[in-house]
C-alpha cells in the first residue's frame, strides 16, 4: 500500500464487506438458542429464570410477561443491578452482560436478534483489525506484507466460525477480540528491548477484561505468561519479570475485587465441578478431540482441514524429491509464531477437555488464529519451491476455494434455526391464538421457546397437571377459543404429546388437530 489513506480506505472497504456479509447471515438467523436467550434474560431482568416468578405458572399472561424479561422497559432503564446479581448466581463474569445491557438500553423495548448481533459485527471490525495487525508482524519480511496482511485478515473473519460467533449472541465474539488483543500486545512487548508501563498497563487491562467476559480466558493467558516468565528467565531479566508477573497478578487480583464470586464459580459451581471431572475422566478424552477436530475442520477451515494438510503435505515432500531446502524463518518471526501457536493450540486442548458439550462456541476464541496459521505455512512452503508470482496466486486460489467451500460442501454457519422461521411467522400471525403449554417440569426447556410466547398474546403455563376434561375447560373458562388454540405439550415420550393432543381435542370439543412443528422440546399443535 503506497501510503496511509489508501490503507485506511481499503481496510474501511473489508470491514464494510464483512458487515454486509455479517447482516445477510443475520437475516437468516430465525430463532434464539436457549443461552442467548439467557443471554438477554441475564442481562436484563431481576432473576436469572422468569419461571423462578411465583406467579409464573397456572396464570393467563399477555406476550408483555415474556417480552419482560427479554427486553429493557422504560422503568428499567438505568437500572444495572441485575448485570451483577445474576452472573453472581450464574455461572459466568459480568462483562459480556453489560455491553449487550448497554446496547438493550439503546433499543429499548424491542426483542430482537439484531441487538446481540450488531454487538457482535462492532466487535468484529475490531477483530479484523487487530488481525491485521497481528498478521504484518508474521509477514513483514514479505513483498506487499500489508495486502497479504489484510486479505489472511478479512478471510480469518469470513470463514463459517467467525459467521457463527457474529450471530451467536453470547460472549464469545467478546472473549475472541480479547484474546487477540492479548496476542497482539504481547508480540509488540516481545519486541521490546525496555520496559514498558504503558504497554504493560494495557496488557494489564486486557486480561483483567478477558477473566471478566468468560473464565476459559484463563487458558490462553496461562499459556503467553508461562512463555514470557521462562523467556525473562532465560535472559536473566529480573526487572521485565517482575515487572511482568506483577502486571499479570495485579489484573488477576482486581478482577477477583470487582468479581469475587469467580472462585466459587471455577470451583465450587455446577459448571466448575464439571470441568474438574472432565479433567479427570481420561477415557473421553480421545472421543472428545475427535469431535473438537470435526467441529474445528467444519468451521475454521470450512470444511478443508484435511485438504490443506495434504497440500501441506504434498508441498513438502515434492520440496525433498527435488531436494529443495526450505529456509528457516527469521528469529523474530518464528517468537511471533510460537506467541500464536503455544497458546491457541493450549486453548484448545484445554477447552476441548473442559467443556461440557464439543460445540463450536467453546473453541471459537481461537479458531481464527489457528486458520490463519495453517494458511500461513501453505504459503511460507509455497514461496520455498515456486516464485513469488505463482505462490501469490496459488495462495489466492486456494483462500477464494475456502470461501466458496461452505457452498460445495453445503455448510452454514451455527444455530441459524431456519427451520423455525414458519413458526415464527405464524404463531405471530395467523396462529396467535390463546396458548396452552401442557408443561413437564421434569423435562423443562421453556426458555428455549420463550420467543414464541413473546409474540403470543394470551398464554397459560400449566405446571405438571393431570389432563382431565374439568382441568383443561377450567383453564380456557372465559377465553373465546372459537378460533381454536394452540397447544404446546412437553411429556418425556413424544407419543404421549399426540395422545395427550387428542384427548384436549375431544374435551373442548374441536373437530381437527394440526401438527404445527416439532420444536427442541415440544409439540406445538393447532386444535380447532
Amino acid at each position: 500500500m503506497k501510503n496511509k489513506k489508501t490503507e485506511i480506505a481499503i481496510i474501511i472497504l473489508f470491514l464494510i464487506l464483512q458487515t454486509l456479509l455479517y447482516i445477510y447471515v443475520g437475516t437468516q438467523k430465525a430463532y434464539l438458542h436457549i443461552d442467548e436467550v439467557y443471554s438477554y434474560g441475564l442481562a436484563n431482568y431481576d432473576k436469572i429464570d422468569i419461571q423462578e416468578n411465583s406467579d409464573f405458572f397456572n396464570t393467563w399472561h399477555t406476550k408483555e410477561y415474556y417480552a419482560d424479561y427479554l427486553a429493557v422497559q422504560d422503568k428499567d432503564v438505568g437500572n444495572y443491578t441485575p448485570v451483577y446479581e445474576n452472573q453472581k448466581n450464574d455461572v459466568h463474569p459480568p462483562l459480556y452482560y453489560l455491553l449487550l445491557r448497554f446496547a438493550m438500553g439503546i433499543a429499548k423495548g424491542h426483542i430482537s436478534k439484531w441487538i446481540g448481533i450488531t454487538v457482535n459485527i462492532f466487535i468484529y471490525a475490531a477483530i479484523t483489525i487487530v488481525m491485521y495487525f497481528i498478521l504484518q508482524k508474521i509477514l513483514e519480511n514479505k513483498k506487499h506484507y500489508k495486502i497479504k496482511a489484510l486479505l489472511l485478515a478479512f478471510l480469518s473473519s469470513i470463514l463459517l466460525a467467525s459467521l457463527s460467533n457474529v450471530v451467536y449472541i453470547r460472549m464469545y465474539a467478546l472473549s475472541t477480540l480479547l484474546i487477540v488483543i492479548t496476542s497482539y500486545l504481547h508480540m509488540k512487548l516481545w519486541e521490546k528491548q525496555e520496559i514498558s508501563k504503558k504497554l504493560l498497563f494495557a496488557i494489564g487491562i486486557t486480561v483483567l477484561a478477558g477473566i471478566l467476559t468468560h473464565y476459559y480466558y484463563i487458558f490462553y493467558i496461562a499459556m503467553l505468561f508461562i512463555l514470557f516468565v521462562y523467556k525473562y528467565i532465560k535472559e536473566k531479566n529480573k526487572k521485565a519479570l517482575l515487572y511482568y508477573v506483577t502486571t499479570i497478578l495485579l489484573a488477576g487480583m482486581v478482577s477477583l475485587f470487582l468479581f469475587p464470586y469467580s472462585i466459587e464459580h471455577i470451583f465450587f459451581g455446577y459448571r466448575g465441578k464439571g470441568v474438574m471431572q472432565n479433567l479427570k475422566d481420561i477415557s473421553q478424552i480421545p472421543i472428545s478431540f475427535a469431535l473438537q477436530i470435526y467441529t474445528l475442520n467444519y468451521y475454521a477451515f470450512n470444511g478443508s482441514l484435511l485438504i490443506l494438510l495434504l497440500i501441506a503435505l504434498g508441498i513438502y515432500l515434492y520440496s525433498k524429491i527435488k531436494k529443495i531446502t526450505i529456509p528457516k524463518e527469521t528469529s523474530k518471526t518464528k517468537e511471533m509464531l510460537t506467541i500464536l501457536w503455544l497458546p491457541s493450540l493450549f486453548f484448545f486442548i484445554m477447552a476441548t477437555i473442559a467443556s461440557p458439550w464439543r460445540v463450536l462456541r467453546y473453541i471459537v476464541p481461537v479458531c481464527g488464529i489457528l486458520s490463519i496459521l495453517v494458511l500461513y505455512e501453505i504459503y511460507r512452503l509455497l514461496q520455498a519451491v515456486t516464485t513469488e508470482k505463482i505462490s501469490n496466486i496459488l495462495m489466492t486460489v486456494l483462500c477464494i476455494f475456502l470461501i466458496l467451500a461452505p457452498v460445495f460442501f453445503h455448510l452454514e454457519p451455527e444455530l441459524l434455526y431456519r427451520d423455525k422461521k414458519e413458526i415464527v411467522q405464524k404463531v405471530s400471525g395467523e396462529l396467535n391464538l390463546p396458548t396452552i403449554y401442557l408443561y413437564n417440569t421434569q423435562k423443562g426447556g421453556f426458555l428455549d421457546d420463550i420467543l414464541l410466547f413473546s409474540q403470543i398474546n394470551e398464554s397459560y403455563i400449566a405446571k405438571d397437571i393431570s389432563v382431565t376434561e374439568n382441568t383443561i375447560k377450567s383453564i380456557v373458562k372465559n377465553k373465546d377459543i372459537s378460533k381454536g388454540i394452540l397447544l404446546f405439550i412437553n411429556q418425556e415420550k413424544e407419543e404421549e404429546n399426540e395422545i395427550i393432543s387428542n384427548q384436549v381435542k375431544q374435551y373442548l370439543n374441536f373437530n381437527n388437530i394440526e401438527h404445527v412443528k416439532r420444536l427442541s422440546n415440544c409439540d406445538v399443535y393447532y386444535l380447532h
